[in-house]
């Protein structure tokens, strides 16, 4: 595999593929139950998710269960670390409210 060259067919192939991806994500929490989060950023950085509930939502609970992994291993003296990952959930935060502000503007 490897990265399509024309920037106009990589967007239209990106479009595709997530539709597909998202579907999928839907089809799986439908089907199953299960909570299901998918987060892109697209090659202009904007950001594209689906959440079987919420994205926040499932970042949260994510972050809450890794947390307790994290005493858990620190209290039996292994380390297990997650900061990116609750950098990038504050990010997320920053993001939907910088959002908000703009769709407020408008």
């Amino acid at each position: 595999m490897k990265l399509i060259e024309s920037g106009r067919a990589r967007m239209v192939s990106f479009s595709k593929r997530k539709k597909v991806l998202f579907q999928d994500a839907n089809k799986f929490a439908t089907q199953t139950g299960a909570d299901v989060g998918v987060m892109l950023f697209t090659p202009s950085e904007k950001l594209c998710s689906y959440g079987s509930t919420s994205i926040e939502e499932i970042i949260d609970k994510f972050l809450k269960v890794k947390q307790k992994d994290r005493k858990r291993d620190y209290a039996e003296g292994k380390s297990n670390d997650f900061e990116a990952l609750e950098d990038l959930h504050k990010e997320l935060q920053a993001w939907n409210e910088k959002d908000k502000k703009k769709n407020t503007k408008a």
